[in-house]
């Protein structure tokens, strides 16, 4: 269960990947990659969620960290 998105930043690709896991504990991990290199992780524990509801959440996680990522990169942009 995840999402894999992946943008055009300049000349390098901004990668967004998000995965459930179920051991140690239920969580969902968000990599960041640019160009490649592993920039930061984000990890929520989603141990309280019924089953049906994870697609979901990861879903809704992986949205956020999105819009997070590119309102940063345009209030980066030269105006």
């Amino acid at each position: 269960m995840g999402r894999l998105d992946a943008f055009d930043v300049g000349p390098k690709k901004l990668t967004i990947q998000t995965e459930f896991f179920m051991r140690p504990a239920w969580r969902i991990e968000t990599k960041i990659y640019l160009g490649g290199a592993l920039k930061k992780v984000y990890t929520e524990e989603v141990a309280e969620t019924q089953e049906p509801e994870l697609q979901k959440i990861i879903n809704d996680f992986h949205q956020a960290k999105i819009e997070e990522i590119m309102e940063g990169l345009r209030a980066r942009k030269p105006q």
